[in-house]
């Protein structure tokens, strides 16, 4: 087994990894070793909760096992919980003084736990100011020597997205100031929405629905070479997680939020977990923007996010929200209307669940793979769908072989739309087209195509990198 096991992690085939090692852990439930490797495979899987639950158990066989430490930290590390990896982190530099490695992770861990701890006393500061009332947009100078694209009377045109576009496509960067227009402008456009949007298609209006995206910037300009660009008569919704682990993040939001400026009534946007700041600080997003720009316009990404909206629901009948459904019954559109969004998600409750729960083939409802919110069973969506007079969600936030995944008997469907997830993981990416007339989903799959050679995760905060090894 150890040897299966060792050739599907080769093959980055880490589902069956999985399966082996829990194969050998019936063999062999003390096996300390199967239980960090599994973590280990649970954690390429980004199944946090099952990986924090492994990595745990590798402890409790075996309390002198290091490796256990580190898959611990990790795990803890990605569920955005510093301080519990940082004592981690301590046990590993207590019992090898001499490590580099561990020393290291243990003062990169120390500095986030300290810098949390700042932002959390600033944060209790009530006059919180944004970083717009700090920006002087109109006196930044645009020098002589840049040649790409501007906004034309400070508004977005079609011109200038075909021109930015082309742009990021040579790996160029948009001038600060139009960045930051861009940024101003759409977090008022955003502002201004409800937490659930309700559109209605006419019978013979379609609209495209994407799923996670994920930095993958030259997939996103195959989806609109296959399916045309964003208009008043293309319209789509792009269902959360548009930057993290891709590395051209920052050319990503930047085409997303232009579209929304230009098409505010025909180009939707959602929440997803990944337009959060704890994952931004792990997974690449923040340190790319820290790289191509600063830490101020990062902090002006993080008041822009918290304003997207969290679901959409079509003609009364299709409910589309990242994640999923929720730890409770009962829930109603009345519910998702009221929810004050203007802030990071909490960690339980309806905001949270639809950012972070996934779906699960039996009935009822179990602790989450991720380590936040919940799985829903179909009896759940039945019930949901039932009360709310709905014919169906459609939801994201997981990789899928196909793209794309029918379940709970056709009542819950995932859409992924980043092909060849980090470069590893071999997927197709869809998208889903619904028209007015029936609102029967049609599903569109595409493979990846090449991009330059910058490896995913390269901003990714250095814990997550070596992490993973």
């Amino acid at each position: 087994i150890g040897t299966l096991c060792d050739i599907c992690f080769s093959e980055k085939d880490y589902e069956n990894a999985i399966k082996y090692y829990t194969e050998a852990l019936e063999l062999n439930p003390s096996n300390a070793i199967y239980y960090s490797n599994r973590s280990l495979a649970y954690l390429r899987t980004e199944c946090y909760g099952y990986a924090l639950a492994d990595a745990t158990k590798a402890l409790e066989v075996d309390k002198n096992y290091i490796k256990g430490y580190y898959r611990r930290a990790t795990s803890n590390m990605a569920l955005g919980k510093f301080k519990a990896a940082l004592k981690d982190y301590e046990t590993v530099v207590r019992v090898r003084p001499n490590d580099k490695d561990a020393r290291m992770k243990y003062q990169e861990c120390n500095k986030i736990v300290k810098q949390k701890a700042f932002e959390r006393a600033i944060a209790s500061d009530e006059t919180k100011k944004s970083v717009v009332d700090s920006l002087d947009i109109e006196n930044m100078t645009i020098e002589d020597d840049y040649v790409g694209p501007k906004l034309e009377d400070s508004k977005v045109t079609l011109t200038f997205m075909k021109e930015m576009m082309d742009w990021f496509k040579d790996q160029k960067k948009l001038h600060r100031k139009c960045a930051y227009q861009i940024l101003v402008q759409v977090k008022d456009v955003l502002s201004k929405l409800p937490s659930l949007v309700e559109i209605t298609l006419k019978e013979t209006e379609k609209i495209t629905i994407c799923g996670d995206t994920h930095g993958q910037y030259y997939d996103l300009l195959n989806i609109f070479k296959l399916n045309g660009l964003p208009s008043e008569t293309n319209p789509y919704l792009f269902n959360g997680d548009f930057v993290d682990r891709g590395s051209f993040s920052v050319e990503v939001i930047l085409t997303l939020f232009g579209f929304k400026l230009l098409y505010p009534d025909n180009f939707h946007l959602l929440r997803g977990n990944h337009e959060t700041d704890n994952m931004n600080q792990m997974y690449g997003f923040e340190g790319e923007v820290k790289a191509k720009y600063t830490a101020q316009m990062f902090q002006l990404f993080s008041e822009v996010f918290q304003w997207l909206p969290l679901a959409q629901c079509i003609n009364s009948k299709v409910l589309v929200m990242h994640g999923g459904l929720f730890s409770e019954d009962g829930v109603t559109l009345e519910d998702l209307r009221k929810i004050d969004r203007n802030r990071q998600p909490p960690d339980s409750g309806p905001m949270c669940d639809l950012l972070w729960s996934d779906p699960q083939p039996q009935n009822g409802r179990s602790i989450s793979k991720r380590g936040v919110s919940c799985q829903f069973g179909p009896d759940v969506t039945e019930r949901f769908l039932e009360q709310n007079k709905l014919d169906f969600i459609v939801r994201s936030h997981e990789v899928k072989a196909e793209g794309y995944e029918v379940t709970h008997s056709g009542k819950c469907i995932t859409v992924f739309s980043a092909p060849n997830y980090c470069d590893q993981m071999g997927n197709k990416g869809a998208y889903i087209h619904l028209r007015g007339s029936d609102l029967k989903p049609e599903f569109h799959q595409f493979t990846a195509v090449p991009h330059p050679n910058v490896k995913p995760m390269a901003y990714a905060n250095t814990l997550m990198q070596l992490g993973m090894m």
